[in-house]
Formats: C-alpha cells, structure tokens, sequence
C-alpha cells in the first residue's frame, strides 16, 4: 500500500463512513462500514464498503514492524477516507507479551486516526459483545454471526480480524445515537 503524499482529513458528509480496527502487531483488521442515512442503527442501510487484514513478519525488527503498520494504517485511513475511528481497547490480556504487541498496535492507530482529523473512539470487546449480540459475554461466534446479519452478508467474513474489525465499526453505529442523546439531555439540563 502506498502512503498519501499530502495531509488528509476526514470528509464531512451525509454519509456517516466508520473504520473498525482490531489491533495486532502480527495481524492487524480493519473494515469500514457506511450507514447511508447518517448514524442508523436500522436494518438495510448499512455496508461494508472495505475489510482487510494488515500484517507484519513476526521475525523482522520490532521497529520495522511498527513502522510498516503505521504507514498501512495511515494508507488504508488515506484511502477511506473515514468520518470516525473505532478502535478495540485493550482491556484485559492474561499474556504480557501478547498485551504490548497489541497496545503498540492499538496507539498506532489510535495516533494515525487523530492525525487524519477523524473522531477516535475506543471500544472494549464487552461493549461491542454488548451491542451486536445483546449480551456483553456472548461468544466471538454470536458476534461474528450478527456482523453478516446485520450487514445483509451471506456468509460470516473472515478471517476473525476481518469479522471483529466489521463488529467495531457497527458497534460505534449503534452507540452513536444513544450518545447523542444523552449528550442533548445532559445540555439540555444545563441550560435550565
């Protein structure tokens, strides 16, 4: 993948155009979903527009593979150009190796996206359970399974980076409303 020459910002448009990453240092996904009526929730207006997996050679320098994720990051981010970021939080890892490789990868793109201008937001798999499957410990199979459900898709994507990536962007369309009602109420309640 080639790196924008220039800067690039994220477009404000109609469309609300939404990137999920699920971090990894040897894997990486990511896929953008467009709900085509602004923020929606409602069944038939969303899609996925984009998915794919980034990946790095575990045997090559460290440095060198952070360097090359982060110049796919910001191609793919160039490329899709996406109003908002969602990025899985790192909230529990029971392997400390496993754990820094995914939050070197995770402030990578975290980094990328606030440097492309676009809204960043973070998701810990709970809430994204939560809001694809109804249930915050429902299985990466439920979930996977309400990311082709959702999408209108045939079969479930894959490879799992793919489905997750895909599970993060919907969550973020499904949270959105909800925010931006509570953020209206909360002012709403201020200015009484």
């Amino acid at each position: 993948m080639q790196a924008s020459a220039g800067g690039f910002g994220c477009d404000s448009v109609e469309r609300m155009f939404v990137m999920g990453i699920d971090p990894g240092l040897s894997r990486c996904g990511y896929g953008v979903v467009v709900a085509a009526d602004g923020v929606t929730a409602r069944p038939g207006v969303l899609s996925a527009v984009a998915a794919g997996v980034l990946e790095t050679d575990p045997e090559a320098p460290l440095p060198e593979r952070l360097w090359l994720l982060r110049e796919e990051l910001r191609s793919v981010m160039a490329e899709q150009r996406p109003q908002v970021v969602a990025v899985e939080r790192v909230f529990f890892q029971v392997n400390a190796r496993t754990a820094m490789s995914v939050g070197q990868a995770s402030g990578l793109a975290l980094a990328e996206a606030a440097a492309s201008g676009c809204e960043v937001v973070e998701y810990t798999s709970n809430e994204v359970k939560q809001a694809l499957a109804g249930w915050g410990a429902a299985d990466k199979g439920q979930v996977r399974g309400m990311v082709a459900a959702v999408l209108g898709l045939a079969t479930i994507p894959g490879p799992p980076d793919v489905a997750d990536a895909l599970a993060l962007a919907l969550c973020h369309l499904f949270a959105e409303p909800v925010r931006r009602a509570v953020d209206a109420a909360t002012l709403g309640k201020a200015a009484r």
